[in-house]
């Protein structure tokens, strides 16, 4: 009876094997082709260029804040409590600035995230339609760093995606 199971199972692997499906797709190529990314890398830009020019505004004021403070260091007339808050208004305004620029860096991240997701999600359900209609077994996405061998009954569905996307 074993035996019987043994062999049913031996016989039946290589069929099961063999109706497995297997695809890959080019994940950059297909979002390089949409639309969406255009807008997406436009709204960061912007974003990104209103954040810098802030940022130039407040390393401007804090460089003229230097500026003032040397000319007054070596003077002897001005008094040290003069001299010693013009330093602690250099000290914090540049913890602003430095906290100005993480903040900025992220918000931008956090942009970049809330933009990018629904372009995932578009590309995950074009995947997902196209595994489901093409009956595969699998789709992964394809990174050539990462393959170390590829068979040739692999199919690379990225046309198949990108006319799902419409792009």
């Amino acid at each position: 009876m074993i035996k019987k199971l043994l062999l049913a199972l031996l016989v039946a692997l290589p069929l099961s094997a063999a109706a497995q499906k297997f695809g890959t797709f080019n994940f950059d190529e297909v979002i390089t082709a949409m639309p969406e990314i255009a807008d997406m890398q436009k709204q960061l830009t912007d974003a990104s260029q209103k954040y810098e020019a802030e940022f130039q505004k407040l390393q401007e004021e804090l460089n003229k804040l230097y500026t003032d403070y040397q000319a007054i260091q070596n003077d002897p007339a001005t008094p040290e409590s003069i001299k010693e808050r013009r330093l602690q208004e250099i000290q914090d305004r540049a913890q602003k600035v430095e906290q100005f620029r993480q903040t900025a860096t992220q918000d931008l991240q956090r942009l970049q995230e809330q933009l990018t997701a629904p372009i995932q999600q578009r590309v995950n359900d074009a995947v997902k339609a196209v595994g489901q209609e093409g009956g595969f077994t699998f789709i992964f996405p394809l990174e050539p760093s990462l393959i170390l061998y590829q068979g040739t009954d692999v199919i690379d569905v990225t046309p198949l995606v990108k006319a799902k996307l419409g792009v």
